[in-house]
């Protein structure tokens, strides 16, 4: 199993992708190691005097100017994640758990956080065992961090709450850490405080969408030349010639090179060339590279955003080099949360262009010579009529979900965090926009591949007919009507794991 080594300068997007979904463990480096006890050792100075310093020897938010005595400290910490221990809902899937603690252990391990190594090697410990804290689906306002759900984490780290042993059984905690010989950590000042405070959780959620994205994308444009491909559309919009020279946005370049090498070599595309009294396409086909491109783009700069928050030391108050612990708004999660709902907005728009192409290619009218609803039996059988009305199910779903988060604020700790990012909320709803979209192309892929197959005895490109081959392993041909429910979840499956792209690469 691959091992990921955290240092001071943080971690990569496979690092981060890596820990959270394929299992890696993780270690910290000898130099984080030393980083950290040297910004503890400030901590503990200033925990030593009598002048109030925040986050050390004071309470929090709101209850800050309260000065807290040595002895109530480690109370203090304890009290802290306790009470921010306070999300409700459904359990947060296992990935978005690691990630978040992946992230918070990145920035512990920077050095500027003023915790000692012990509380990182502890987080560490619980990410090799595999061992997840339950945190709950609703709790965070993407400000003073992501405080309810890395709170939800800390709890285990203290030997309290609710986690899954690695093969995702429930367990008490005491159990799960006396059998990875993981001895609970009673927190010292500013402890709890550097556990809660960053924007982790929306942070990892961003990262994985980027790497599904990325990957999506991908398979949406080879998709998308199947459709044109199956409905006897022009390749010729694609040549590149008509793109970046024009037009020079890089997404929509890759895009029409991706769908122009997909339809390379088509007997389908070929036979239509002369004698065809279309003009153009509709948009759906034509425009494909311009909608998929922009997503590209969309996609890319959130990439950016995500890469300078990576590099990021997310803490209040943080350790400056010189010593000094300084409060900040680091915290605040807005530069997050607009490219979440960024991307939101994009991958509605990417689900709605894939339906308008499936509607066309189910349409004996706008067709071109198809039978309606690629019916074995027209009239006896429906075809594909109601996947058609799942796949639009699905794309006004994503319309709603685009409704950006982040435009949203509501007033919290009595009114001392008086504007917050609601990035988690942005993240949470991009998840469930990208599943939709993994569905709605799955449906478009079933649409396009039994309609080229209708085509014979015309041949389609070699790529369409790799992506095609591949496909009927799970998910079967035209013909008569049959239960179609299974269908679409093995073609979801065929579209989420990437084979259409490994089909053809």
């Amino acid at each position: 199993m691959a091992e990921v080594v955290i240092t001071t300068s943080g971690m990569t997007f496979s690092d981060l992708v890596a820990i959270a979904r394929n299992g890696a463990t993780v270690s910290l480096s000898q130099q984080s190691l030393s980083a950290m006890q040297s910004s503890r050792d400030h901590v503990e100075k200033l925990a030593a005097s009598e002048t109030p310093v925040y986050g050390i020897s004071t309470g929090f938010g709101a209850l800050a100017n309260r000065h807290v005595s040595q002895e109530l400290r480690t109370q203090l910490q304890r009290s802290l994640i306790r009470s921010h221990a306070a999300g409700v809902g459904d359990p947060v899937e296992r990935e978005v758990v690691r990630a978040l603690m992946a992230l918070r252990l990145k920035t512990l391990a920077s050095g500027k956080t003023g915790v000692r190594p012990v509380v990182a090697e502890t987080m560490a410990a619980l990410l090799n065992a595999g061992i997840t804290p339950l945190v709950r689906e609703f709790g965070s306002l993407g400000c003073s961090g992501d405080l309810a759900p890395l709170a939800h984490c800390a709890l285990v780290l203290m030997g309290e709450g609710e986690a899954f042993d690695s093969n995702g059984v429930q367990r008490p905690v005491a159990d799960l850490l006396r059998e990875a010989k993981i001895i609970p950590v009673q927190l010292a000042e500013k402890e709890g405080l550097a556990l809660i405070n960053g924007t982790d959780g929306m942070l990892g959620m961003l990262i994985l969408a980027i790497e599904d994205l990325r990957m999506l994308v991908n398979t949406a444009d080879v998709v998308a030349a199947m459709s044109v491909e199956g409905l006897l559309g022009t390749d010729r919009v694609f040549i590149p010639e008509l793109h970046l020279p024009l037009r020079s946005h890089p997404g929509q370049a890759e895009s029409a090179a991706r769908m122009l090498a997909t339809l390379k070599g088509s007997g389908i595309v070929a036979s239509h060339l002369e004698n065809d009294d279309r003009v153009q396409d509709a948009y759906s086909l034509r425009c494909a590279p311009q909608v998929a491109g922009a997503v590209r783009d969309t996609v890319e700069y959130a990439a950016t955003v995500a890469l300078r928050e990576l590099a990021a030391v997310i803490d209040n108050p943080v350790v400056l080099d010189d010593g000094r612990i300084s409060s900040n708004g680091n915290f605040h999660g807005a530069p997050i949360a607009y490219v979440l709902d960024f991307l939101a907005i994009a991958v509605a728009d990417l689900g709605s262009i894939a339906e308008r192409r499936t509607d066309r290619a189910l349409d004996k009218n706008r067709s071109a010579g198809l039978p309606p609803f690629l019916a074995d039996d027209p009239g006896v059988d429906s075809g594909l009529m109601i996947a058609q009305y799942t796949q639009a199910a699905l794309v006004s779903e994503n319309k709603r979900l685009a409704s950006p988060a982040s435009v949203d604020s509501i007033p919290s700790s009595a009114m001392q965090e008086d504007h917050v990012s609601m990035g988690w909320s942005a993240a949470r709803k991009l998840r469930t926009s990208i599943t939709n979209l993994t569905r709605i192309i799955a449906i478009e892929l079933v649409t396009a591949s039994r309609a080229i197959e209708l085509r014979a005895p015309l041949t389609p490109s070699p790529d369409s007919t790799k992506v095609i081959t591949a496909l009927r392993k799970s998910v079967a041909g035209p013909g008569a009507d049959r239960y179609l429910s299974p269908e679409l979840e093995a073609a979801t499956a065929f579209v989420a794991t990437g084979r259409v792209m490994n089909a053809i690469e």
